[in-house]
This record gives structure tokens, sequence and C-alpha cells, in this order.
């Protein structure tokens, strides 16, 4: 059976799964490589597989480093709401080969690991200032006294 590459699987993939864009496969693969280069730093070996919530992790990181306060316009253009849609992503990928799992992965590992809101916009959005105890009524002015 021959390999085939990269390009030509996504291009299979985008064919018979048409809700996520091809940039979005090219993004998820450079986040793996992002994810794995992290845990080689922290963990000082290079790191044979990386779990659905540890990609997920990475992922964010990776998002916010690249995209900063735009992550969810570009995830939406290229159909990504949530996290489950990663697995989704992460699932075609291994489908055709270029992802590689275990027997306790699932796309289960995927779903609810995090809020896109809570995650990827609630870091640039302003700061609420403190309700603050609202002054004491002043004293209705007095009337003016005519002049005749």
């Amino acid at each position: 059976m021959q390999k085939i590459g990269f390009a030509e699987a996504l291009d299979s993939i985008v064919k018979s799964d048409p809700r996520y864009e091809r940039d979005a496969y090219v993004f998820l693969r450079d986040a793996l490589d992002f994810t794995t280069k992290q845990q080689k730093k922290t963990k000082g070996t290079s790191v044979r597989h990386v779990s659905g919530p540890e990609l997920l992790e990475g992922l964010r990181q990776y998002a916010l480093k690249e995209f900063g306060p735009m992550v969810m316009t570009v995830f939406h253009s290229w159909g990504i709401q949530s996290s489950g849609d990663i697995g989704n992503m992460v699932f075609n990928l291994i489908g055709a080969g270029i992802f590689g799992k275990t027997e306790t992965d699932s796309l289960e590992d995927f779903k609810n690991v995090y809020d896109f809101e809570e995650v990827f916009v609630k870091p640039f959005a302003p700061e609420k200032p403190e309700v603050t105890k609202a002054p004491p009524e002043l004293p209705a002015p007095k009337p003016a006294a005519s002049r005749k």
C-alpha cells in the first residue's frame, strides 16, 4: 500500500467531509507540532503520543499566539465551532493515515473540554469597572426667587 502525502490526504478529506476548510487541517497539524515541542520542553524527552485534552490545550495556546483576538473569527470561517469539531478533524486525519491513535483514544476525548467563548474571547474582553455605591441624592434645587 502506498502512503499518501499530507496534501493528497487533505484533498480526500475535504472532498468527503466539507464541514471544515483545508486551512483548518493545516493549522491543526501545526498545532500538534507546537504541542509536541512544548511537551518536549516540559518533559525533556520526545513525546510519542499526545492525548485529546493535551492537543486541545496546545491548540488553545497556539491559536492565541497566532491569531490573538481574531481566533473565533478565523475558526468560524473554517467551520470550527467547538472542541468537538477539533476531534472530528483529528479523526478525519487518523482515518486518512496522517495522525495515529491508541486504542483508548476516542472522539469523546474532545467533547466539551473547554468553552471557546471562555478561552478565546474572554482573555481579550475589556475589564468591567467595579460597580460602586451610587452617591447620595443631592437635594432638589430651590426655585429661584422671582424678581418683579
